[in-house]
């Protein structure tokens, strides 16, 4: 009995599995009419590929040039002419700061001694002389008014050497 109830449900699968190609075969004359269209037109001329010109080769040769990750060299002197920070000094506490982190919070007098007061960025007050250096280019204060502390930078050229340039940080700023 077991026997003729699986043979009864393999019919009945290849009985739907028939019944399901068939409906598949059909509704397919419309692409066969355009199949049939298409190959009927003359065939059309295929252009020519275009001519691939030959690949020109280049030597580079680099061996005489100077490495473009390493900073030219200055020719002869001109690297040790000109001012230059003095690298044995001790550095003071606010050269630590660029000068435009810096303001000036006003001047202190005491005696013959005119002060200036810079505030740096922690909020902190510190007095200045002529001859104190601030900013980070080696800045030495020429003068202070009431309006402003006039610095003087030596500030690197690029080539090796140095120049000169004035400053100044203005009261409120």
């Amino acid at each position: 009995m077991l026997y003729s109830f699986r043979l009864r449900q393999a019919g009945a699968g290849i009985l739907l599995a028939s019944t399901l190609l068939t409906g598949c075969g059909g509704g397919q004359s419309d692409l066969m009419k355009y199949i049939d269209t298409v190959k009927a037109r003359p065939g059309g001329r295929i252009e020519a590929l275009p001519q691939v010109k030959p690949y020109e080769t280049f030597t580079y040769s680099a061996d005489s040039l100077r490495s473009p990750f390493v900073p030219d060299a200055p020719q002869g002197r001109a690297g040790a002419m000109g001012p230059r920070p003095d690298s044995s000094r001790p550095k003071e506490y606010l050269e630590q700061f660029p000068l435009d982190t810096l303001s000036m919070a006003g001047t202190l007098s005491q005696g013959s001694a005119n002060y200036g007061l810079v505030q740096t960025s922690d909020g902190l007050l510190h007095k200045v002389l002529p001859g104190n250096y601030i900013g980070q280019y080696d800045g030495r204060v020429v003068a202070v008014t009431q309006a402003e502390i006039q610095v003087e930078e030596l500030v690197p050229d690029g080539m090796g050497g140095f120049y000169k340039r004035s400053a100044s940080i203005a009261l409120g700023n």
